[in-house]
């Protein structure tokens, strides 16, 4: 048994230099902007890498720009090597512990597309695959797409009404290998035009918890600068280096499976709603270094400037941040399979360390009341989570994104300079589970967030002492939460369909706005 085991790894580790993604690689989260489409999106418009589970030889198949079936599943992409990150020892940590069929081996090309966000199924116009194909020959690639939110607050809150928002991003990756002859380094850049309306704030009374996704904190813009930076593997492509300036939640703290729910895209709120944590748009100057230590473990590190998330709101004047410290994130991923239909499943600890020096929260304390409470100086922050998703059944082909996940996670800031001190979410994304449509997904979860003592005790101090809170707060805040639930359908490659149900409970964390009731529509489109 145990020689089996050893042929088996032996035939597994050969087969992986061949397939477009083997038992040692993995997409690296740099390649998630360039990437916008899914995998079953790039699969229809374009020819694919496909090997042979038996020989592991690699061939070229071109499939029709039509929508998939049941017969007619999503193949697998092939990745750019510059994407890829081999493993630094050809052995296995954690999954080690599981049955020998259960590990992270991979005698198929099971790991395509899970840090793809499932946006659209194709082009809108497939007519420029050759173009496209011509340009990227020559070093040049790119993604145009849009995304418009409609919300309405149909019950509850403040008041009855609809908000729009939108973005258009032009998403562009430049091979300098073949443009100058820097071979290996890839330059991103992405750069969007945002406009609308924030649903929370004008009908739902909620003015920390954004309820649709594409409205900026800073507002809109014409052509907003976001990520532009440059990526580079070493050491036989296992360390992976990202350097310039980066949105933080793109790389640490996310997935594909939260951004497709709009409340808790790209990280969790109380995580992404606090300064250090930059939030797409908004990115900050630093750089990330990602390693594979073994097939189902990656460690991903960086060193980024803190600043405050409403400045540079046009992403070109750099020169107007003004940084307070430095943000210091870590994250461990842990990639196991499970069972003879190798369900993948993503487990993730992850910790910041942010230097700024914070003003406790609980602000000014009314001088009746300082004697009794003490000093509060303030101080750096500090952010553990961990966030878990797991598929529970597989459907329509052997990708990351093909069947149903459970996903969970927790998040926890330092109470004393943080307005979240935590935050518990739960949920489920499902595909296909209508007959007729197996590439539907419904995806619904549920989210707590806990306001810190620190502020609340503040809060109440003021009231105590007949002082105001401001004109957004009508009370001591305490928490909230928030549920969703979304109904993909794609309609026509390069276009999704989303309607998207919310209900806001304890808007404005206290109990004196009624709960809300939101609907919308969620329409994605790539050119």
């Amino acid at each position: 048994m145990k020689k089996n085991n050893i042929r088996r790894t032996q035939v597994s580790t050969r087969m992986s230099r061949r397939l477009p993604k083997g038992s040692g690689r993995v997409v690296t989260l740099a390649a998630m902007p360039l990437l916008f489409a899914s995998v079953e999106a790039r699969a229809q418009t374009a020819p694919v890498a496909q090997a042979s589970p038996q020989s592991g030889s690699v061939s070229t198949v071109n499939v029709r720009p039509i929508l998939h079936s049941a017969a007619n599943p999503p193949k697998p992409t092939k990745i750019p090597s510059a994407q890829t990150l081999e493993t630094l020892f050809n052995t296995e940590s954690i999954s080690s512990l599981l049955n020998s069929s259960d590990d992270a081996l991979r005698e198929r090309d099971l790991s395509a597309g899970y840090y793809v966000p499932a946006q659209t199924f194709g082009n809108l116009v497939p007519q420029l695959a050759g173009p496209r194909k011509w340009l990227a020959d020559k070093g040049f690639s790119f993604q145009l797409s849009y995304k418009g939110e409609g919300v309405a607050n149909v019950g509850g809150g403040k008041r009855k009404g609809m908000d729009y928002a939108h973005e258009v991003t032009l998403t562009t990756r430049f091979d300098l290998g073949k443009l100058i002859g820097w071979q290996g380094w890839m330059l991103h850049a992405v750069m969007m035009e945002r406009a609308g309306r924030q649903v929370s704030h004008d009908y739902v009374g909620e003015q920390r918890i954004l309820l649709s996704e594409v409205y900026s904190l800073s507002g809109g813009a014409a052509a907003h600068l976001a990520d532009i930076y440059l990526e580079k593997n070493f050491f036989h492509d296992t360390v992976n280096l990202n350097i310039g300036r980066i949105t933080l939640t793109h790389t640490y703290a996310t997935s594909v499976l939260l951004c497709t729910f709009m409340i808790q895209c790209s990280a969790p709120v109380a995580l992404k709603s606090q300064q250090g944590w930059s939030v797409y748009p908004k990115a900050t100057w630093g750089g990330t270094i990602r390693v594979r230590p073994t097939r189902d473990l990656i460690v991903t590190t960086g060193v980024y400037q803190s600043a405050p998330l409403t400045e540079n709101p046009s992403g070109w004047a750099w020169g107007a941040e003004h940084g307070t410290g430095v943000m210091l994130p870590i994250e461990v991923t842990w990639q196991p399979f499970f069972g003879p239909k190798k369900l993948p499943g993503h487990y993730k600890v992850g910790f910041g360390h942010d230097t700024t020096h914070y003003d406790d929260v609980i602000g000014s304390v009314p001088a009746a009341y300082r004697h009794s409470v003490g000093s509060h100086l303030g101080g750096a922050r500090d952010t553990f989570y961990f966030e878990a998703d797991q598929m529970i059944y597989r459907k329509g082909g052997d990708h990351q994104m093909a069947g149903g996940y459970l996903m969970a996670g927790y998040i926890h800031n330092t109470p004393s300079t943080s307005i979240f001190s935590d935050q518990v979410y739960f949920g489920a994304s499902l595909l296909g589970i209508f007959p007729g449509r197996p590439f539907d997904r419904f995806g619904v979860m549920y989210s707590y967030y806990q306001i810190s003592h620190n502020l609340t005790l503040g809060q109440r101090l003021k009231v105590d002492a007949g002082l105001s809170l401001g004109p957004l707060v009508n009370g001591p805040q305490t928490h909230a939460a928030t549920l969703e639930a979304y109904y993909g359908i794609p309609v026509m490659p390069g276009l999704v369909m989303q309607p998207v149900f919310e209900y806001m409970m304890r808007p404005g964390e206290t109990s004196k706005i009624p709960n809300a009731i939101l609907t919308g529509l969620k329409v994605l489109a790539a050119l």
